[in-house]
């Protein structure tokens, strides 16, 4: 019984590695070139299911059918006005001719390498055939929104254009096509990922883009130093103006007060003989108030008014 159990496994057991070899699946996402002794041999499967080959003879080279992505690596490269620039871009692409790709490339790693050979090729060339503007801007006539205040100042105007980045990467991807149909690929589109300057002229960009906002701020400045000076000049004059309108009115309310005061005085004074007496009295009492003190000597004369009033102090009436 043994005997015959070792035997029946001594039979199947290559039996199911033969079976094994010799049958595989196919996936809705791949096809499949098949291969004897390295070359290919029928068409190309790209039926899901499960599929028959020779065993041990025959080997199955799987071939991606979805669309694939290349991410390219990002380069330094000139432009046609001579500014160095980092470029990284991407594209997508998918195998068109599964037989031409195989016979030319194999596998995925050597299509990612001569897709990161042309198609970096190719946007060098493109690149250093336009100006920097030409690559980093798309529409040809967008208005940017300005702020008024910078209108005057050449500030967030647009230089014109007359491709635009969107027009030189169909360029691009017009001449890389042909080049990748030769290897069996389609390629579905290619874009750019990034533009920066490169770092040894990002700090000349940077100061000039500096020099030109102190420029602007230097006209502001001044525009704003004129306005202060008129608004100061204007305040002064002004000020001048309500000064001397005050001083008139207040010369004229002096004025009126002193002859109404004046014509008080005399009224008073007019009156009768006693009253004239008594004004004179009071007048030169004031006069004495103002000019004697304690430290003052008065040398007058018996004419003198002032020594009138004095003459007949001390005597009896």
């Amino acid at each position: 019984m043994n005997r015959f159990i070792y035997i029946a496994l001594a039979v199947l057991f290559p039996l199911l590695i033969v079976a094994y070899e010799a049958f595989y699946t196919v996936n809705e996402t791949e096809q499949v070139i098949m291969t004897q002794f390295g070359k290919p041999v029928g068409g190309i499967v790209n039926e899901a299911g499960l599929k028959l080959k020779i065993p041990f003879i025959q080997k199955v080279n799987r071939i991606e059918k979805r669309i694939l992505l290349w991410d390219g690596s990002a380069n330094d490269m000139p432009t046609k006005d001579k500014l160095y620039i980092t470029v990284d871009t991407f594209g997508r692409w998918r195998i068109k001719d599964p037989l031409q790709y195989f016979l030319r490339l194999r596998d995925e790693r050597s299509a990612q390498s001569r897709l990161e050979d042309i198609l970096g090729s190719e946007t060098r060339n493109a690149v250093a055939k336009h100006e920097l503007i030409e690559i980093v801007r798309t529409t040809k006539d967008r208005t940017p929104a300005v702020d008024p205040l910078l209108a005057e100042a050449d500030v967030g105007k647009l230089l014109p254009i007359k491709r635009g980045r969107r027009q030189i990467e169909e360029d691009i991807f017009a001449a890389a096509s042909v080049k990748l149909a030769e290897f069996g690929i389609e390629l579905l589109d290619i874009r750019f990922k990034r533009i920066n300057y490169n770092e040894s002229v990002r700090q000349k960009i940077y100061a000039r883009m500096i020099s030109e906002r102190q420029q602007i701020a230097e006209r502001f400045r001044s525009e704003g130093a004129g306005e202060a000076a008129k608004i100061i000049g204007n305040k002064e004059k002004d000020l001048q103006r309500i000064e001397s309108e005050a001083y008139r009115k207040i010369q004229s309310i002096q004025g009126v007060a002193d002859a109404k005061a004046t014509e008080i005085y005399a009224a008073a004074y007019n009156q009768t003989k006693s009253s004239r007496e008594l004004y004179d009295l009071v007048k030169t009492l004031e006069t004495y108030k103002k000019v004697i003190d304690h430290s003052t000597t008065l040398v007058l004369t018996t004419e003198s008014e002032l020594y009138q009033l004095l003459n007949g102090v001390g005597q009896q009436p």
